[in-house]
């Protein structure tokens, strides 16, 4: 499997880095962008350096690389999760606006008919951040915000990531145990 991950400038930088450790662990190849203020939210809020985040994937490019490969949709993915996803970026690919890699990325992914995952996180919400997710959850986009499930009785903030991160996998059909499935008695 094949995909673009996305980290932007919001706050939940935690569950982007988990999120390219776990697809390292299931041996994904991924293109990695990051953007500027996502690598100021890095060192804001997790003690984790950029050289750690880029040796994570397989391939990076910058944010304002336009001719990178994930720009063109002839570079085959099988889909693209942007996580953290700020209401900036959300904004960008809702109305077509494709200025940074990240936005072009995604834009292409749309186009090619490819899964979007757009992990947005933000709160509270505006009705102008709803009407964006509702215009792209209405073209098929996954909006799959950081919420996780409580029947599993997190014990750890690392529970609680890992919930959200196997709800995305789920999105591209990738086996993992990162949390217990909901069963009945």
């Amino acid at each position: 499997m094949r995909l673009v991950v996305g980290l932007t400038g919001s706050s939940g930088m935690l569950y982007g880095v988990r999120m390219l450790e776990v697809l390292k662990r299931y041996k994904v190849v991924v293109h990695l962008i990051m953007t500027e203020w996502g690598k100021k939210c890095l060192t804001l809020e997790t003690d984790y350096d950029f050289k750690y985040v880029r040796s994570l994937a397989s391939h990076y490019s910058d944010d304002s690389n336009m001719a990178a490969s994930v720009s063109s949709g002839t570079h085959k993915t099988d889909g693209m999760i942007i996580i953290p996803c700020s209401m900036k970026t959300l904004s960008s690919i809702a109305n077509g606006y494709e200025e940074t890699l990240v936005a072009r990325a995604a834009g292409v992914t749309i186009k090619e008919s490819r899964k979007l995952v757009i992990v947005p996180r933000e709160t509270p919400l505006t009705s102008i951040h709803l009407e964006n997710m509702v215009k792209l959850a209405r073209i098929g986009v996954v909006i799959l915000p950081a919420t996780p499930g409580f029947y599993n009785k997190p014990k750890s903030v690392d529970d609680i990531v890992n919930h959200v991160i196997g709800k995305c996998l789920d999105q591209f059909g990738i086996e993992h145990d990162l949390f217990k499935r909901w069963e009945t008695t």
